[in-house]
């Protein structure tokens, strides 16, 4: 397995009370395409917080590769385990859209951004001057740039209309084939969810749903 939970839970430290998460297990295969559901509130954008090192819970563990993440520390366990995509892009706003790529690893910025299909014109422009759909293709390409093996993504698609939802499910679900990459989506749209290999439900700080799906966006 790639990444794993064991037994995890998480509370809020100002509520220590209330627990986010409860108890929560859960295993990530290699070159898997997941999507996790659930209502707003449920633990979801936590236990993604958990699986990227972006937080520690207060009970169990979280393995990469076996190896507890803690044991090198967050800090590489960001740099060279996940890569992440957020909703709101979380780009460099002073910087071209080649530059902000540049800044997520060692691979060429323009294989990248001609995978995700951002125009040569637009390789050195500001990358406010782009539409959001491309801002959020420039994203991913900045995930891709690192030699990560999973990619972690809080609600791509957020911000976007139903087109280029469309289309950036499809670019990841693209790489996730080409570069056997583990892909974990955090998601609200039913559609999106069903695109997975694998859909997971989280309900009150609860996995309650672990589904097979055959992966198809329609």
């Amino acid at each position: 397995m790639v990444l794993e939970v064991k037994n995890v839970s998480y509370a809020y430290k100002s509520q220590k009370g209330k627990e986010i998460l409860k108890n929560v297990s859960m295993q990530f295969e290699e070159k898997k395409f997941y999507t996790i559901v659930g209502a707003s509130g449920a633990g979801k954008t936590t236990f993604l917080s958990l699986l990227a090192g972006l937080d520690m819970p207060v009970k169990g563990t979280v393995l990469y590769d076996g190896e507890d993440i803690q044991a090198k520390g967050l800090n590489y366990h960001r740099k060279h385990h996940v890569s992440l995509v957020f909703q709101n892009y979380n780009l460099i706003d002073y910087l071209t859209t080649e530059e902000n790529v540049r800044l997520g690893g060692t691979k060429t910025p323009q294989d990248l951004l001609e995978k995700v299909n951002i125009p040569c014109e637009d390789w050195k422009r500001n990358v406010l001057q782009l539409s959001g759909g491309q801002q959020q293709r420039v994203a991913i390409a900045r995930a891709l740039a690192s030699n990560a093996k999973v990619l972690l993504a809080d609600e791509p698609t957020g911000n976007l209309d139903s087109e280029n939802s469309k289309e950036i499910i499809t670019l990841l679900r693209k790489f996730n084939k080409e570069q056997k990459q583990t892909v974990i989506i955090i998601t609200h749209d039913e559609k999106i969810a069903l695109a997975a290999d694998r859909v997971i439900s989280i309900e009150d700080g609860k996995i309650t749903r672990d589904e097979v799906r055959m992966g198809e966006y329609r």
